[in-house]
């Protein structure tokens, strides 16, 4: 191989490298200004966008479809659009026969609830584990971090038994402490902020602590206001994973009147009729809606889960 012949490989080798990453694709840039090309890569988009927006879509479409519509109608004929009418009694029954209304509150109760507990104790936890980094800490690191290998199924007839029989003052049965409080003991959240935490700069605590503050002002006037990112994500995890827990909140909260909609829609279903109950589906899933809404930032961007990793 001549010397121009191995020079020209090294420029076009070098040229390939220095070019960005996401520059580079099935389709060239030189294929891509193709007209033929262009009308197949323009179809190619429009159907997945339109498949994309029916698979995401389409199931609460229905769903709001189904929550107005005669019961026979949705038996008969589900994909039709009102082939009889619309009943909006549905929605009324489920809101006020069904009590539809209270199982939303308490949902609404028991979310906010363990929001708050496990905001609380993750930051608390990272911050003691983290910003002011007793002896002890590389200790309780690996006893949080060792939680995280005991499968939750192990944890819960200890769990239940210490929720009936607490150490101090009476049952916690029926009482929605006894969601918040397990709830708050999250390994994985603590372990979360604690990262992110770790990697704020040091330099901005000993400035603080330099100006007279305390270990409670540092937390809460310069801690969390730069924790927003991974703020955020510890609230969606905590307000998901209250929406989606069925099984502890029906062990410890066997009183209907105090029951969640997660608990209370299966328990009714065969007691109700189909269109009052796909009215109550649709009204429970106005909650995962809004919060989508509110934190869509956070599920699209993914920048809170970023800045707790990267910092």
């Amino acid at each position: 191989m001549s010397a121009v012949t191995t020079t020209r490989l090294r420029r076009a080798k070098a040229r390939d490298e220095s070019e960005p990453a996401n520059d580079r694709g099935i389709v060239s840039d030189f294929d891509r200004k193709k007209p033929g090309v262009r009308v197949v890569m323009a179809v190619v988009h429009v159907f997945l966008a339109l498949g994309l927006v029916v698979a995401g879509l389409g199931p609460i479409i229905w769903l709001a479809k189904a929550a107005i519509t005669p019961t026979q109608d949705t038996i008969r004929t589900p994909l039709e659009f009102f082939p009889n009418g619309i009943k909006w009694e549905n929605l009324a029954q489920a809101w006020t026969e069904v009590h539809i209304d209270q199982y939303f509150i308490n949902t609404l109760v028991v979310a906010a609830g363990s929001w708050f507990f496990q905001l609380l104790i993750a930051t608390t936890a990272g911050y003691a584990l983290s910003v002011l980094r007793p002896r002890y800490a590389p200790l309780l690191n690996g006893a949080v971090l060792a939680t995280l290998f005991i499968p939750s199924i192990v944890l819960l007839v200890p769990l239940y038994l210490t929720i009936v029989h607490p150490p101090i003052g009476q049952s916690l049965l029926n009482n929605y402490l006894a969601v918040w409080l397990p709830a708050a003991a999250n390994a994985f959240n603590i372990l979360l902020v604690k990262r992110f935490f770790d990697n704020l700069p040091r330099e901005v605590f000993e400035a603080a602590r330099t100006d007279g503050a305390g270990p409670f002002r540092l937390f809460w006037s310069v801690v969390l206001p730069m924790s927003r990112p991974i703020l955020g994500v510890v609230s969606v995890f905590a307000i998901i994973n209250s929406l989606k827990d069925y099984l502890w909140p029906m062990l410890v909260l066997p009183d209907p009147a105090v029951q969640t909609l997660g608990v209370r829609l299966p328990a009714i279903q065969s007691q109700t009729e189909l269109g009052v109950f796909m009215a109550a589906l649709a009204i429970s899933t106005i909650i995962p809606v809004v919060l989508f809404l509110g934190f869509q930032r956070v599920f699209l961007r993914g920048a809170g889960l970023g800045g707790a990793v990267k910092g």
